[in-house]
């Protein structure tokens, strides 16, 4: 947690290969590695935990009632918010206070990039380019190559050579420098497509549905750790019990030391009282003891000398009060 929380990549992929690490593990607030990843907008470190961590749950909630989704939603992470949703997060899903999704929740935070990232998602749900029946291919060529051969008229050229062309302020959405971006750039190139052999040819990642990770896919994910069975009876410590489970040792581990806890009439344990040391100011006198006297003598403190000190100037005046009265 406190990795993906801060950014430490390293860390996060070297506990990638921790067999008893719980991924799902929540803090006192609730929050997974993975909330917190999307909450400080680490993308690397999302797809990290989405791509080789085995049953990391996308829909674990905090004491709120939100996801991970509805997170990256309120914080505008939209990149975040994409590999929740290519990985199968539910966009569907609804918080329990509010009753409200992640869309709409990011429209009520102003998260506007968020917004339109989940609406682009919605109108291609599918990475078709990582399917084997992707053809890379520009399905606008044809029409731009035959309206570049139409042979425009004599007044056309004349316009287009005489006028001064405008820059967009932004490229165009689906237009030339965007299939430029699209060819050459992350998971839609075709050049990555035809060069690297994907691992998931017939099942490429789609909205709604869980994507499997790497560690599934290669056969080399952890077993689910195995159920602990209720002891039968107290284990000899002198005995080397095999280890099962985490859990299954820490119960162990108690019954153990409950065991040692026990009083036994064999080997009965002394009761050790502990006491506050007193302070230097109030350290108690020891009074002289008796020649052949055995026991200890008790400790006469500070108060206890005012006391006797007072009680034989109150015998000695009424001693001389006696005596002035005989």
């Amino acid at each position: 947690m406190v990795a993906c929380c801060h950014g430490f990549g390293s860390i996060v992929a070297l506990l990638s290969r921790c067999p008893f690490l719980d991924v799902n593990q929540q803090d006192k607030e609730g929050d997974t590695a993975l909330m917190l990843a999307v909450q400080a907008g680490h993308v690397a470190l999302v797809n990290l935990l989405l791509n080789y961590y085995a049953g990391v749950d996308l829909e674990r909630r905090d004491q709120r009632g939100f996801t991970a989704l509805m997170k990256g939603a309120m914080q505008d992470h939209s990149e975040c918010v994409a590999a929740l949703l290519m990985a199968g997060a539910d966009l569907t899903a609804v918080d329990p206070t509010r009753g409200k999704t992640a869309l709409e929740w990011a429209m009520l935070t102003d998260s506007f990039h968020t917004a339109r990232r989940i609406r682009q998602l919605q109108r291609r749900p599918q990475v078709e380019q990582l399917s084997q029946r992707y053809r890379p291919e520009w399905p606008v060529l044809p029409g731009l190559v035959a309206q570049a051969q139409a042979a425009p008229s004599f007044l056309e050229r004349l316009q287009a050579t005489l006028s001064l062309p405008f820059l967009q302020s932004a490229p165009q959405e689906g237009g030339v420098l965007d299939h430029f971006v699209t060819v050459t750039t992350s998971l839609a190139s075709p050049f990555l497509t035809t060069a690297c052999h994907t691992l998931c040819p017939d099942r490429p990642p789609a909205l709604g549905t869980r994507s499997t990770s790497v560690p599934e896919l290669l056969g080399t994910a952890p077993s689910p750790p195995l159920v602990p069975q209720p002891p039968q009876g107290v284990p000899d410590p002198r005995v080397l019990v095999p280890y099962q489970s985490s859990q299954g040792m820490l119960s162990l581990c108690s019954q153990w030391l409950r065991s040692r806890d026990r009083p036994s009439p064999r080997s009965p344990h002394p009761k050790i009282v502990v006491s506050k040391t007193p302070s230097a100011r109030n350290q108690c006198k020891s009074e002289p003891r008796p020649a052949g006297h055995c026991s200890l003598a008790l400790p006469v403190w500070p108060y206890q000398e005012l006391r006797m000190a007072r009680r034989r100037e109150e015998e000695a005046r009424w001693t001389q009060s006696l005596g002035k009265l005989g």
